[in-house]
């Protein structure tokens, strides 16, 4: 049965909450109904990535997820007012919250984010906590997008790949005989954020307008493979700490950001050479896609590399409603990770609904 539900989703980019709208049955019949950003103040962005990047005190962190709930509820807010007939027929909402800590090595894991406000305001259950029930069955807990790729891209020729370009990045690969591989590949655009915003007052670097000066340096590219993370098989999950040893400290402002493109560019293209069959095709969503350096490194290496929006899809709000639509499969207790995509030891419907009642 097709229920509407929304799906929120803070990423580690520390850009905002996106909120989307769909109508699914929780399988590949899926309507997406619209969606919307809302960006995160300098404030609590900059205390987000503090809280992620280093240990801050409880109290401390217990405000900063009470302040990031409000601004999840105002952003649904927001996209009831935006679509208010629509809003009307909400029966879940699935909330990620945001990622604090990774350590699927230790089992470890933390999003902040109170769904009972949500669940109380909006008057539906809310879908939380999505990622604990796949580590306690031994996987790595992300990513978990790559079941919602394949509901997406089921008629695409096969194989193909879906590259998430986010704070880390994850492919998604779909073979010839309904195969499926997921995994964490590597920075996607979290090195080069935190790059552009400890060395210029710019949040990231829009349009490549840094990385476009810069000139690569290719050792060091070669020495950010040498880690175990990079020789691991897919399907695996990044460590928050997988890739601070890559060092561009001593280069220019540009060449540190061209180095670092070319490392998630090389990252991905190294995973993808390790899959099966090289992709007929490589579908690219999240922030990254919007970085033409990136895209363009990526297109060296890989061939066609296409925008998810020229099948109508937004790059943007893709991931949020992978949230919906994952929250739907909850209720319908449907599985969220199998173990191709993050080596869990069988099937998992994960997640933790709650209901203000």
């Amino acid at each position: 049965m097709r229920k509407v539900a929304v799906g929120l989703m803070s990423g580690t980019s520390c850009d905002g909450v996106d909120a989307a709208l769909l109508e699914t049955d929780g399988e590949s019949d899926i309507s997406f109904l619209g969606g919307l950003t809302l960006p995160f103040g300098d404030d609590i962005r900059s205390r987000l990535r503090e809280a992620s990047q280093h240990d801050v005190p409880t109290t401390e962190l217990i405000r900063l997820e009470k302040e990031l709930t409000e601004h999840h509820m105002e952003s649904v807010r927001l996209l009831f007012k935006k679509y208010p007939a629509i809003s009307k027929k909400v029966e879940v909402l699935g909330f990620h919250g945001h990622t604090i800590r990774h350590i699927p090595n230790e089992g470890l894991t933390m999003q902040i984010g109170n769904p009972w406000p949500l669940a109380r305001e909006f008057g539906v259950p809310v879908v939380n906590d999505f990622r604990r029930c796949d580590m306690a069955g031994s996987g790595h807990g992300a990513p978990l997008v790559s079941m919602f790729h394949r509901a997406l891209f089921v008629n695409e020729p096969h194989p193909t790949l879906v590259l998430n370009l986010g704070g880390v990045a994850n492919v998604t690969w779909l073979g010839e005989r309904n195969e499926i591989i997921g995994g964490d590949v590597g920075p996607g655009c979290g090195l080069l954020d935190e790059w552009t915003q400890a060395m210029t007052d710019l949040p990231h670097d829009r349009d490549g307008q840094l990385s476009s000066l810069g000139k690569v340096d290719q050792s060091i590219v070669e020495m950010a493979f040498t880690t175990p993370f990079f020789e691991q098989a897919l399907p695996k999950a990044a460590d928050r700490y997988d890739f601070d040893h890559v060092d561009v400290s001593r280069l220019s402002v540009e060449d540190g950001a061209a180095t670092l493109c070319a490392v998630t560019a090389e990252a991905v293209y190294r995973a993808v050479k390790k899959l099966p069959a090289m992709p007929k095709k490589v579908w690219v969503a999240g922030g990254g896609v919007h970085h033409p350096i990136i895209m363009q490194m990526l297109g060296e290496r890989l061939g066609e590399i296409c925008n998810v929006d020229k099948l109508g899809l937004n790059p943007d709000t893709l991931e949020a409603e992978c949230f919906a639509w994952l929250a739907v499969r909850h209720l319908r207790k449907l599985p969220l990770t199998i173990p191709e995509t993050t080596g869990c030891e069988k099937p998992l419907s994960g997640g933790v609904s709650v209901d203000f009642g």
